[in-house]
């Protein structure tokens, strides 16, 4: 899957779930998330197994654009981790894209290396604290910036007011907090996509998904989050349909870049 391919579906999702549940099988969250009308999902590295799962979900779903997050791209931190967690250690970029990761994501910034290696082949959507970490990360390579943690950071207060910094360019994906009440606030701040794990979900309905394995009801709960994105953007863009739009269209519309062909 080239690169912007998985640009524009993670666009025209408009969000990208976090897959951080053991307790949930892999390719059933993902047949809920598409018939929610979503085609994309993060699986973090903090799951047990994750190239594992990793590469059953592209085997049974080569179609859905799986990516991997909780990366760390820094070798000495992955070192001591990893050694610490033999029995279960975090996968190398590398790892993860030969486990067939169709992008990359971390709560922290890609190192220059990460760059020189995978910038423009794969999508890359770094952790980014600060205007200038969001400034920095972009001009190495990266597609999309992931504000994390969101809600401690200042929730869609902070993208706004960090918005003109980066001259309303580069396209910010929230993730950490983020729900139902504050996703109106988020998209009328330029937020294209957000990020978000099943603690949207409340905990009891969560609790029933997980106990039943009920993963129709998961695709309910997704149809929600889905179906409020897509109206909020529409009411923004008013001439702009994200689920037919090029990545071009979209950027030329909102104004902002994806760092595709640099």
């Amino acid at each position: 899957m080239d690169i912007k391919t998985t640009i524009a579906t993670v666009l025209k999702d408009g969000f990208i779930l976090v897959f951080n549940q053991d307790k949930l099988d892999i390719v059933k969250t993902a047949e809920a998330l598409l018939a929610a009308g979503i085609g994309n999902m993060e699986v973090t590295c903090r799951i047990k197994q994750p190239l594992e799962k990793l590469s059953r979900l592209r085997k049974e779903l080569p179609d859905f654009v799986a990516g991997a997050a909780s990366l760390i791209d820094w070798p000495a931190m992955l070192k001591v981790y990893n050694a610490a967690h033999a029995d279960d250690p975090l996968p190398s970029l590398q790892q993860v894209v030969d486990a067939g990761a169709s992008y990359l994501v971390s709560a922290v910034n890609f190192s220059d290396a990460g760059y020189e290696k995978f910038a423009g082949k794969v999508p890359m959507i770094p952790g980014c604290g600060s205007a200038t970490e969001i400034v920095s990360q972009y001009s190495k390579g990266a597609n999309l910036c992931k504000i994390f943690p969101a809600k401690e950071l200042g929730g869609p207060a902070y993208v706004k007011a960090i918005d003109p910094a980066i001259h309303k360019t580069i396209s910010l994906v929230p993730t950490g907090g983020t729900n139902a009440t504050n996703i109106p606030d988020y998209v009328g701040a330029g937020v294209l996509v957000l990020g978000g794990s099943f603690s949207m979900t409340d905990k009891a309905t969560l609790a029933k998904i997980i106990d039943e394995q009920d993963y129709k009801l998961l695709a309910q709960e997704l149809t929600v989050v889905k179906v409020l994105i897509d109206r909020l953007r529409e009411e923004k863009y008013p001439t702009l349909d994200f689920a037919q739009a090029s990545v071009e269209q979209i950027a030329k519309t909102t104004g902002r870049d994806f760092n595709i062909g640099r």
